[in-house]
Protein backbone atom coordinates (compact mmCIF):
# COMPACT_ATOMS: atom_id res chain seq x y z
CA UNK A 1 0.00 0.00 0.00
CA UNK A 2 1.52 3.53 -0.76
CA UNK A 3 2.05 6.12 1.82
CA UNK A 4 -1.12 8.21 0.14
CA UNK A 5 -3.13 4.87 0.63
CA UNK A 6 -2.18 4.14 4.02
CA UNK A 7 -2.84 7.75 5.24
CA UNK A 8 -6.57 7.93 3.90
CA UNK A 9 -7.13 4.79 4.94
CA UNK A 10 -6.88 6.27 8.73
CA UNK A 11 -10.11 8.25 8.01
CA UNK A 12 -12.88 7.64 10.55
CA UNK A 13 -15.60 7.57 8.01
CA UNK A 14 -16.62 7.28 4.44
CA UNK A 15 -17.57 10.51 4.34
CA UNK A 16 -13.88 11.55 5.70
CA UNK A 17 -12.39 9.33 3.07
CA UNK A 18 -14.39 10.89 0.43
CA UNK A 19 -13.34 14.49 1.87
CA UNK A 20 -9.67 13.34 1.54
CA UNK A 21 -9.34 12.20 -1.85
CA UNK A 22 -11.50 14.94 -3.05
CA UNK A 23 -9.06 17.32 -1.60
CA UNK A 24 -5.92 15.47 -3.04
CA UNK A 25 -7.35 14.62 -7.00
CA UNK A 26 -10.33 16.48 -7.42
CA UNK A 27 -10.03 16.76 -11.45
CA UNK A 28 -9.35 12.89 -11.54
CA UNK A 29 -12.55 10.46 -12.78
CA UNK A 30 -14.06 8.14 -10.13
CA UNK A 31 -17.17 6.88 -11.70
CA UNK A 32 -17.41 6.26 -15.56
CA UNK A 33 -21.11 4.99 -17.06
CA UNK A 34 -22.00 4.62 -20.48
CA UNK A 35 -20.78 8.59 -21.97
CA UNK A 36 -20.60 9.53 -18.31
CA UNK A 37 -18.38 10.66 -15.67
CA UNK A 38 -18.11 11.97 -12.47
CA UNK A 39 -14.49 13.23 -11.06
CA UNK A 40 -14.18 12.87 -7.48
CA UNK A 41 -14.48 16.42 -6.22
CA UNK A 42 -17.58 16.04 -8.58
CA UNK A 43 -18.85 13.48 -6.81
CA UNK A 44 -18.40 14.85 -3.37
CA UNK A 45 -19.91 18.19 -4.02
CA UNK A 46 -22.95 16.58 -5.63
CA UNK A 47 -23.36 14.09 -3.16
CA UNK A 48 -23.41 17.08 -0.38
CA UNK A 49 -26.42 18.37 -2.98
CA UNK A 50 -27.88 15.60 -2.36
CA UNK A 51 -27.67 15.40 1.34
CA UNK A 52 -29.23 18.73 1.54
CA UNK A 53 -32.06 17.40 -0.41
CA UNK A 54 -32.45 14.41 2.12
CA UNK A 55 -32.18 16.49 5.03
CA UNK A 56 -34.82 18.93 3.89
CA UNK A 57 -37.27 15.62 3.49
CA UNK A 58 -36.70 14.35 7.27
CA UNK A 59 -33.23 12.33 6.68
CA UNK A 60 -31.15 12.73 10.26
CA UNK A 61 -28.39 11.31 11.60
CA UNK A 62 -29.15 7.77 12.67
CA UNK A 63 -32.52 7.67 10.61
CA UNK A 64 -32.94 3.99 8.70
CA UNK A 65 -33.14 4.71 5.06
CA UNK A 66 -33.49 1.57 2.68
CA UNK A 67 -32.48 1.76 -0.92
CA UNK A 68 -32.71 -0.45 -3.83
CA UNK A 69 -31.24 0.41 -6.33
CA UNK A 70 -29.30 -0.71 -9.96
CA UNK A 71 -25.28 0.29 -10.11
CA UNK A 72 -26.07 4.10 -11.55
CA UNK A 73 -23.64 7.03 -10.64
CA UNK A 74 -26.89 7.73 -8.78
CA UNK A 75 -27.02 5.07 -6.57
CA UNK A 76 -23.32 5.84 -5.52
CA UNK A 77 -24.18 9.31 -5.12
CA UNK A 78 -27.23 8.18 -2.88
CA UNK A 79 -25.22 6.07 -0.52
CA UNK A 80 -22.48 8.74 -0.31
CA UNK A 81 -25.25 10.93 0.81
CA UNK A 82 -26.66 8.86 3.67
CA UNK A 83 -22.75 8.70 4.85
CA UNK A 84 -22.54 12.46 4.80
CA UNK A 85 -25.67 12.54 6.90
CA UNK A 86 -24.49 9.91 9.34
CA UNK A 87 -28.11 7.75 8.22
CA UNK A 88 -28.61 4.21 8.68
CA UNK A 89 -28.39 2.56 5.37
CA UNK A 90 -30.16 -1.07 4.26
CA UNK A 91 -29.43 -1.74 1.07
CA UNK A 92 -31.33 -4.65 -0.94
CA UNK A 93 -29.87 -6.66 -3.73
CA UNK A 94 -32.72 -5.18 -6.80
CA UNK A 95 -33.65 -8.23 -8.43
CA UNK A 96 -35.21 -9.19 -4.52
CA UNK A 97 -38.73 -9.69 -4.58
CA UNK A 98 -41.57 -9.38 -1.76
CA UNK A 99 -40.40 -12.02 0.25
CA UNK A 100 -37.08 -10.33 0.74
CA UNK A 101 -37.80 -7.06 0.53
CA UNK A 102 -41.05 -6.79 2.87
CA UNK A 103 -38.32 -8.86 5.58
CA UNK A 104 -35.80 -5.80 5.30
CA UNK A 105 -38.11 -3.65 5.51
CA UNK A 106 -39.74 -4.85 8.52
CA UNK A 107 -36.61 -5.66 10.19
CA UNK A 108 -34.64 -2.75 9.95
CA UNK A 109 -37.67 -0.52 11.00
CA UNK A 110 -36.68 1.79 7.41
CA UNK A 111 -38.26 5.15 8.02
CA UNK A 112 -37.43 5.76 4.16
CA UNK A 113 -37.59 3.42 1.07
CA UNK A 114 -35.73 4.55 -2.34
CA UNK A 115 -36.71 2.59 -5.47
CA UNK A 116 -36.20 2.99 -8.96
CA UNK A 117 -39.30 3.00 -10.34
CA UNK A 118 -39.80 0.67 -13.25
CA UNK A 119 -37.11 -0.80 -14.27
CA UNK A 120 -36.15 -3.95 -16.13
CA UNK A 121 -39.92 -4.12 -16.52
CA UNK A 122 -40.70 -4.65 -12.88
CA UNK A 123 -42.33 -1.53 -10.72
CA UNK A 124 -40.58 -1.89 -7.30
CA UNK A 125 -42.86 1.57 -6.57
CA UNK A 126 -45.98 -0.38 -6.78
CA UNK A 127 -43.88 -3.41 -4.70
CA UNK A 128 -43.11 -0.96 -2.01
CA UNK A 129 -46.33 0.40 -1.53
CA UNK A 130 -48.14 -2.86 -1.70
CA UNK A 131 -45.63 -3.99 1.74
CA UNK A 132 -46.10 -1.09 3.38
CA UNK A 133 -43.02 0.97 2.97
CA UNK A 134 -42.61 4.54 4.73
CA UNK A 135 -41.17 7.51 3.04
CA UNK A 136 -40.91 5.88 -0.82
CA UNK A 137 -39.29 7.84 -3.39
CA UNK A 138 -38.19 7.33 -7.05
CA UNK A 139 -34.10 7.83 -6.56
CA UNK A 140 -32.67 6.13 -10.14
CA UNK A 141 -32.82 9.57 -12.71
CA UNK A 142 -33.41 12.21 -10.52
CA UNK A 143 -31.92 12.43 -6.56
CA UNK A 144 -33.34 15.02 -3.93
CA UNK A 145 -30.90 18.23 -3.74
CA UNK A 146 -30.60 21.12 -1.69
CA UNK A 147 -28.24 23.72 -0.01
CA UNK A 148 -25.29 22.24 1.82
CA UNK A 149 -24.92 25.25 4.02
CA UNK A 150 -28.26 23.67 5.71
CA UNK A 151 -26.30 20.41 6.74
CA UNK A 152 -25.00 19.75 10.13
CA UNK A 153 -21.89 18.79 10.41
CA UNK A 154 -20.56 15.26 9.04
CA UNK A 155 -19.91 12.57 11.36
CA UNK A 156 -17.24 12.13 13.13
CA UNK A 157 -16.87 8.65 14.95
CA UNK A 158 -16.69 5.43 12.31
CA UNK A 159 -17.36 2.86 14.93
CA UNK A 160 -21.32 3.76 14.90
CA UNK A 161 -23.75 0.99 13.08
CA UNK A 162 -24.58 3.03 9.92
CA UNK A 163 -25.07 -0.10 7.54
CA UNK A 164 -27.71 -3.05 7.35
CA UNK A 165 -26.66 -5.98 4.67
CA UNK A 166 -28.64 -8.63 3.82
CA UNK A 167 -27.48 -12.63 3.32
CA UNK A 168 -29.55 -15.62 3.42
CA UNK A 169 -27.13 -17.71 5.57
CA UNK A 170 -28.61 -21.12 6.18
CA UNK A 171 -31.87 -19.86 7.32
CA UNK A 172 -35.40 -19.55 5.12
CA UNK A 173 -35.42 -15.65 6.50
CA UNK A 174 -32.26 -12.98 5.52
CA UNK A 175 -29.93 -11.92 8.31
CA UNK A 176 -29.15 -8.09 8.87
CA UNK A 177 -25.45 -8.06 8.99
CA UNK A 178 -24.41 -4.62 10.94
CA UNK A 179 -21.71 -3.01 10.18
CA UNK A 180 -19.73 0.66 10.68
CA UNK A 181 -17.80 2.97 8.04
CA UNK A 182 -14.82 1.39 9.75
CA UNK A 183 -15.40 -2.15 9.01
CA UNK A 184 -16.07 -1.26 5.76
CA UNK A 185 -13.32 0.77 5.36
CA UNK A 186 -10.89 -1.72 6.83
CA UNK A 187 -12.32 -4.64 3.96
CA UNK A 188 -11.71 -2.29 1.30
CA UNK A 189 -8.06 -1.65 2.39
CA UNK A 190 -7.53 -5.37 2.66
CA UNK A 191 -8.59 -5.78 -0.77
CA UNK A 192 -6.38 -2.75 -1.98
CA UNK A 193 -3.25 -3.92 -0.20
CA UNK A 194 -3.56 -7.45 -2.14
CA UNK A 195 -4.47 -6.09 -5.54
CA UNK A 196 -1.98 -2.97 -4.98
CA UNK A 197 -3.65 -0.81 -7.95
CA UNK A 198 -2.24 1.95 -8.93
CA UNK A 199 -3.62 5.82 -9.92
CA UNK A 200 -2.69 4.67 -13.83
CA UNK A 201 -5.71 1.44 -13.30
CA UNK A 202 -8.96 1.32 -14.51
CA UNK A 203 -11.48 -0.51 -12.59
CA UNK A 204 -14.95 -1.86 -13.04
CA UNK A 205 -18.33 -2.57 -10.89
CA UNK A 206 -20.22 -5.57 -12.87
CA UNK A 207 -22.21 -6.86 -9.72
CA UNK A 208 -24.85 -4.90 -7.65
CA UNK A 209 -23.83 -1.75 -5.82
CA UNK A 210 -25.93 -3.12 -3.27
CA UNK A 211 -23.68 -6.05 -2.36
CA UNK A 212 -20.89 -5.73 0.27
CA UNK A 213 -18.56 -5.62 -2.08
CA UNK A 214 -19.65 -2.05 -3.94
CA UNK A 215 -17.97 -0.26 -0.57
CA UNK A 216 -15.32 -2.75 -0.45
CA UNK A 217 -14.65 -1.73 -4.01
CA UNK A 218 -15.48 2.16 -3.30
CA UNK A 219 -13.33 2.43 -0.43
CA UNK A 220 -10.23 0.49 -2.98
CA UNK A 221 -11.10 3.50 -5.87
CA UNK A 222 -10.64 6.24 -3.13
CA UNK A 223 -7.56 4.46 -1.32
CA UNK A 224 -5.47 4.87 -4.71
CA UNK A 225 -7.42 7.38 -6.54
CA UNK A 226 -8.50 5.40 -9.88
CA UNK A 227 -11.97 5.22 -11.68
CA UNK A 228 -14.80 2.33 -12.35
CA UNK A 229 -16.72 1.82 -14.87
CA UNK A 230 -20.39 0.80 -13.81
CA UNK A 231 -22.51 -1.40 -15.63
CA UNK A 232 -25.93 -1.55 -14.29
CA UNK A 233 -26.83 -4.60 -16.56
CA UNK A 234 -23.83 -6.93 -16.80
CA UNK A 235 -24.18 -9.41 -20.17
CA UNK A 236 -22.19 -10.88 -22.62
CA UNK A 237 -20.54 -9.82 -25.21
CA UNK A 238 -22.55 -6.77 -24.83
CA UNK A 239 -20.64 -5.55 -22.43
CA UNK A 240 -17.19 -5.72 -23.76
CA UNK A 241 -17.60 -2.80 -25.31
CA UNK A 242 -17.92 -0.83 -22.41
CA UNK A 243 -14.47 -2.38 -21.40
CA UNK A 244 -12.68 -1.60 -24.18
CA UNK A 245 -13.53 2.00 -24.39
CA UNK A 246 -12.54 2.95 -20.86
CA UNK A 247 -9.63 0.69 -21.19
CA UNK A 248 -10.51 -1.69 -18.46
CA UNK A 249 -7.60 -3.48 -16.35
CA UNK A 250 -9.18 -4.50 -13.51
CA UNK A 251 -12.12 -6.72 -14.01
CA UNK A 252 -14.00 -9.61 -12.34
CA UNK A 253 -16.60 -10.04 -9.43
CA UNK A 254 -16.49 -13.60 -9.07
CA UNK A 255 -16.17 -17.35 -10.90
CA UNK A 256 -18.99 -16.72 -13.00
CA UNK A 257 -17.03 -13.64 -14.66
CA UNK A 258 -14.19 -15.55 -15.33
CA UNK A 259 -15.77 -17.93 -17.49
CA UNK A 260 -17.76 -15.39 -19.39
CA UNK A 261 -14.47 -13.61 -20.18
CA UNK A 262 -12.90 -16.73 -21.11
CA UNK A 263 -15.54 -17.85 -23.20
CA UNK A 264 -15.39 -14.45 -24.97
CA UNK A 265 -11.61 -14.94 -25.50
CA UNK A 266 -11.90 -18.47 -26.94
CA UNK A 267 -14.09 -17.07 -29.78
CA UNK A 268 -11.13 -14.95 -30.55
CA UNK A 269 -7.70 -16.68 -29.67
CA UNK A 270 -4.54 -14.99 -30.57
CA UNK A 271 -6.44 -11.67 -29.92
CA UNK A 272 -6.91 -10.06 -26.66
CA UNK A 273 -10.67 -9.70 -25.69
CA UNK A 274 -10.28 -6.79 -23.74
CA UNK A 275 -6.47 -4.89 -25.12
CA UNK A 276 -5.66 -3.58 -21.71
CA UNK A 277 -6.59 -6.08 -19.33
CA UNK A 278 -4.15 -7.11 -16.57
CA UNK A 279 -5.70 -8.55 -13.79
CA UNK A 280 -9.46 -10.67 -13.54
CA UNK A 281 -9.74 -10.83 -9.82
CA UNK A 282 -13.30 -11.74 -7.29
CA UNK A 283 -14.96 -14.17 -4.99
CA UNK A 284 -17.95 -15.24 -3.50
CA UNK A 285 -18.06 -18.57 -5.31
CA UNK A 286 -15.45 -21.33 -5.64
CA UNK A 287 -12.77 -21.43 -8.34
CA UNK A 288 -12.11 -24.62 -9.58
CA UNK A 289 -7.92 -24.58 -10.35
CA UNK A 290 -8.38 -25.46 -13.85
CA UNK A 291 -10.21 -22.35 -14.61
CA UNK A 292 -7.30 -20.11 -13.10
CA UNK A 293 -5.13 -21.86 -15.53
CA UNK A 294 -6.97 -21.77 -18.60
CA UNK A 295 -7.88 -18.06 -17.70
CA UNK A 296 -3.94 -17.33 -17.87
CA UNK A 297 -2.82 -19.48 -20.52
CA UNK A 298 -5.51 -18.23 -22.75
CA UNK A 299 -6.12 -15.12 -22.12
CA UNK A 300 -2.87 -14.00 -21.13
CA UNK A 301 -3.48 -12.16 -17.68
CA UNK A 302 -3.36 -12.81 -14.03
CA UNK A 303 -6.03 -14.07 -12.21
CA UNK A 304 -5.90 -13.44 -8.12
CA UNK A 305 -9.14 -14.52 -6.28
CA UNK A 306 -10.31 -13.71 -2.61
CA UNK A 307 -12.34 -14.90 -0.06
CA UNK A 308 -15.06 -12.87 1.71
CA UNK A 309 -18.42 -12.82 2.78
CA UNK A 310 -21.38 -10.27 3.94
CA UNK A 311 -19.96 -10.33 7.67
CA UNK A 312 -16.50 -9.85 6.00
CA UNK A 313 -16.58 -8.50 3.06
CA UNK A 314 -12.72 -8.91 2.80
CA UNK A 315 -11.04 -11.82 4.57
CA UNK A 316 -8.04 -13.18 2.28
CA UNK A 317 -7.03 -12.44 -1.41
CA UNK A 318 -4.35 -14.18 -3.59
CA UNK A 319 -1.23 -11.92 -4.42
CA UNK A 320 -0.42 -11.64 -8.02
CA UNK A 321 2.97 -12.52 -6.93
CA UNK A 322 2.12 -15.64 -5.86
CA UNK A 323 3.07 -18.27 -7.85
CA UNK A 324 0.47 -20.17 -10.10
CA UNK A 325 0.19 -23.37 -7.90
CA UNK A 326 -0.77 -21.17 -4.38
CA UNK A 327 -3.11 -19.04 -7.01
CA UNK A 328 -4.79 -21.98 -8.02
CA UNK A 329 -5.51 -24.05 -4.97
CA UNK A 330 -5.52 -21.14 -2.36
CA UNK A 331 -7.94 -18.20 -1.51
CA UNK A 332 -4.95 -16.31 -0.60
CA UNK A 333 -3.61 -14.99 2.68
CA UNK A 334 -5.18 -12.82 5.14
CA UNK A 335 -4.03 -9.24 5.10
CA UNK A 336 -2.57 -7.10 8.26
CA UNK A 337 -5.47 -6.83 10.83
CA UNK A 338 -7.17 -10.20 9.65
CA UNK A 339 -6.60 -13.12 12.31
CA UNK A 340 -7.93 -16.33 11.50
CA UNK A 341 -8.31 -19.15 13.70
CA UNK A 342 -9.10 -23.04 12.65
CA UNK A 343 -11.19 -24.37 15.38
CA UNK A 344 -12.00 -28.31 14.94
CA UNK A 345 -11.40 -27.12 10.92
CA UNK A 346 -14.27 -24.40 10.76
CA UNK A 347 -12.98 -21.54 10.04
CA UNK A 348 -12.86 -18.20 12.44
CA UNK A 349 -12.26 -14.77 12.06
CA UNK A 350 -11.49 -12.25 14.43
CA UNK A 351 -10.69 -7.73 12.95
CA UNK A 352 -12.26 -5.13 12.19
CA UNK A 353 -13.17 -5.91 8.93
CA UNK A 354 -15.79 -7.69 10.74
CA UNK A 355 -18.95 -6.80 11.16
CA UNK A 356 -20.71 -5.77 14.46
CA UNK A 357 -23.04 -8.57 14.22
CA UNK A 358 -26.64 -9.36 13.00
CA UNK A 359 -30.18 -6.75 14.10
CA UNK A 360 -31.35 -10.63 16.23
CA UNK A 361 -28.98 -10.38 19.36
CA UNK A 362 -29.75 -14.39 19.68
CA UNK A 363 -27.75 -14.48 16.15
CA UNK A 364 -25.05 -12.59 17.46
CA UNK A 365 -24.14 -14.61 20.15
CA UNK A 366 -24.66 -18.01 17.94
CA UNK A 367 -22.00 -16.17 15.61
CA UNK A 368 -18.68 -14.82 17.82
CA UNK A 369 -17.19 -17.30 20.19
CA UNK A 370 -15.91 -16.17 23.83
CA UNK A 371 -12.71 -14.73 21.74
CA UNK A 372 -14.49 -12.66 19.69
CA UNK A 373 -13.74 -14.91 16.68
CA UNK A 374 -16.28 -15.06 14.08
CA UNK A 375 -18.02 -18.54 13.09
CA UNK A 376 -17.95 -18.53 9.74
CA UNK A 377 -19.56 -22.31 9.10
CA UNK A 378 -16.53 -23.09 6.47
CA UNK A 379 -14.25 -25.40 6.94
CA UNK A 380 -10.65 -24.80 5.56
CA UNK A 381 -7.05 -25.27 6.61
CA UNK A 382 -3.78 -23.00 6.65
CA UNK A 383 -0.84 -23.88 5.03
CA UNK A 384 2.54 -23.08 6.27
CA UNK A 385 2.65 -20.02 3.51
CA UNK A 386 -0.01 -18.66 5.49
CA UNK A 387 -2.37 -19.51 2.32
CA UNK A 388 -6.40 -20.40 3.20
CA UNK A 389 -7.27 -23.45 1.36
CA UNK A 390 -11.28 -24.25 1.74
CA UNK A 391 -12.99 -27.61 2.26
CA UNK A 392 -16.05 -27.50 2.68
CA UNK A 393 -18.81 -25.64 4.27
CA UNK A 394 -20.76 -26.38 7.76
CA UNK A 395 -23.72 -24.02 6.65
CA UNK A 396 -26.29 -25.64 3.84
CA UNK A 397 -25.74 -22.55 1.65
CA UNK A 398 -25.69 -22.92 -2.39
CA UNK A 399 -23.22 -19.93 -3.71
CA UNK A 400 -24.72 -19.05 -7.46
CA UNK A 401 -22.57 -16.09 -8.74
CA UNK A 402 -21.57 -14.89 -5.80
CA UNK A 403 -24.84 -14.77 -4.15
CA UNK A 404 -25.89 -16.69 -1.04
CA UNK A 405 -28.83 -18.68 -1.66
CA UNK A 406 -31.02 -20.41 1.13
CA UNK A 407 -31.50 -24.50 0.53
CA UNK A 408 -33.96 -24.07 3.15
CA UNK A 409 -36.09 -21.15 2.09
CA UNK A 410 -36.50 -22.97 -1.69
CA UNK A 411 -37.41 -26.62 0.40
CA UNK A 412 -40.09 -24.71 2.85
CA UNK A 413 -42.01 -23.54 -0.56
CA UNK A 414 -41.55 -26.98 -2.25
CA UNK A 415 -42.84 -28.46 0.67
CA UNK A 416 -46.24 -26.57 0.41
CA UNK A 417 -46.74 -28.17 -3.48
CA UNK A 418 -49.17 -30.88 -3.44
CA UNK A 419 -47.12 -33.02 -5.42
CA UNK A 420 -44.42 -32.72 -3.80
CA UNK A 421 -43.55 -35.06 -0.45
CA UNK A 422 -40.43 -34.28 0.47
CA UNK A 423 -37.80 -32.53 -0.94
CA UNK A 424 -33.61 -31.52 -0.84
CA UNK A 425 -31.98 -28.69 -2.08
CA UNK A 426 -28.36 -28.92 -3.39
CA UNK A 427 -25.76 -26.74 -4.71
CA UNK A 428 -24.01 -28.56 -7.85
CA UNK A 429 -20.43 -27.36 -8.95
CA UNK A 430 -20.62 -25.34 -12.12
CA UNK A 431 -18.07 -23.73 -14.22
CA UNK A 432 -19.93 -20.65 -15.43
CA UNK A 433 -22.10 -20.12 -11.96
CA UNK A 434 -19.94 -21.22 -9.63
CA UNK A 435 -23.02 -24.10 -8.08
CA UNK A 436 -26.12 -24.47 -9.81
CA UNK A 437 -29.58 -24.93 -7.73
CA UNK A 438 -30.86 -28.19 -8.01
CA UNK A 439 -34.01 -29.45 -6.10
CA UNK A 440 -34.39 -33.56 -5.54
CA UNK A 441 -38.15 -34.18 -4.54
CA UNK A 442 -40.46 -37.22 -3.47
CA UNK A 443 -43.99 -36.93 -4.60
CA UNK A 444 -46.67 -38.73 -2.88
CA UNK A 445 -47.86 -42.12 -4.66
CA UNK A 446 -49.97 -41.59 -7.63
CA UNK A 447 -48.97 -38.14 -8.32
CA UNK A 448 -48.06 -36.92 -11.91
CA UNK A 449 -44.23 -36.44 -12.04
CA UNK A 450 -43.22 -32.90 -12.08
CA UNK A 451 -41.38 -31.37 -14.49
CA UNK A 452 -38.29 -28.37 -13.30
CA UNK A 453 -41.22 -25.73 -15.53
CA UNK A 454 -43.55 -26.59 -12.99
CA UNK A 455 -41.75 -26.29 -10.18
CA UNK A 456 -39.97 -23.03 -11.54
CA UNK A 457 -43.42 -21.58 -11.95
CA UNK A 458 -44.64 -22.95 -8.89
CA UNK A 459 -41.82 -21.26 -6.56
CA UNK A 460 -42.37 -17.90 -9.27
CA UNK A 461 -45.82 -17.68 -7.51
CA UNK A 462 -44.73 -17.88 -4.43
CA UNK A 463 -42.56 -14.68 -4.32
CA UNK A 464 -38.98 -16.61 -4.97
CA UNK A 465 -36.42 -14.36 -6.55
CA UNK A 466 -35.42 -15.30 -10.00
CA UNK A 467 -32.07 -16.10 -9.29
CA UNK A 468 -32.81 -18.44 -6.55
CA UNK A 469 -34.83 -20.58 -8.79
CA UNK A 470 -33.41 -24.22 -9.55
CA UNK A 471 -32.09 -24.79 -12.32
CA UNK A 472 -32.08 -29.02 -12.38
CA UNK A 473 -35.10 -31.09 -11.46
CA UNK A 474 -34.72 -34.80 -10.27
CA UNK A 475 -37.55 -36.85 -9.23
CA UNK A 476 -36.29 -39.70 -6.65
CA UNK A 477 -38.39 -42.50 -5.03
CA UNK A 478 -36.57 -41.74 -1.67
CA UNK A 479 -34.17 -39.66 -0.28
CA UNK A 480 -31.12 -41.19 0.97
CA UNK A 481 -31.21 -40.66 4.74
CA UNK A 482 -29.01 -42.29 8.00
CA UNK A 483 -30.67 -44.69 10.16
CA UNK A 484 -30.59 -42.13 13.12
CA UNK A 485 -32.65 -38.98 12.92
CA UNK A 486 -33.59 -39.85 9.27
CA UNK A 487 -31.85 -36.61 8.14
CA UNK A 488 -31.48 -36.10 4.74
CA UNK A 489 -27.99 -37.32 3.68
CA UNK A 490 -26.92 -34.36 1.35
CA UNK A 491 -23.42 -35.43 0.25
CA UNK A 492 -25.03 -38.43 -1.25
CA UNK A 493 -27.53 -36.30 -3.63
CA UNK A 494 -24.13 -33.95 -4.84
CA UNK A 495 -22.11 -37.05 -5.43
CA UNK A 496 -24.96 -38.85 -7.45
CA UNK A 497 -25.59 -35.85 -9.64
CA UNK A 498 -22.57 -33.62 -9.36
CA UNK A 499 -21.88 -34.62 -13.06
CA UNK A 500 -25.42 -34.02 -14.35
CA UNK A 501 -26.90 -30.97 -16.38
CA UNK A 502 -30.42 -30.94 -17.40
Amino acid sequence: MTDTARDLSSARTLWELLDRRAARTPDRPLLLQQDRSMSFGEVRARAERVAAGLYAMGVRPGTVVAWQLPTRIETVLLSLALARLGAVQSPVIPFYRDREVGFALRESKAEYFAVPGTWRGFDHTDMARRLGAKGVFEACDRLPDGDPAVLPAPPEEGTSVRWIYWTSGTTSAPKGVLHTDRSLIAGGSCLAHALRPNAADVGSIAFPYAHIGGPDYLVMLLLYGFPAVLFEQFAFPQALAEYRRHGVTLAGGSTAFYSMFLAEQRKQPGEKVVPTLRLLTGGGAPKPPELYHAVVREMGVQLTHGYGMTEVPMITMGDPDDGPELLATTEGRPPEGMEIRIVDGEVRLRGEAVCRGYLDPAQTAEAFDGEGFLRTGDLGRLTDTGHLVLTGRLKDVIIRKGENISAKEIEDLLHTHPAVADAAVIGLPDDERGERVCAVVEQPPGAAELSLAQVTAFLREAGLSVHKLPEQLEVVDALPRNDTLRKVLKYKLRERYSGTVK
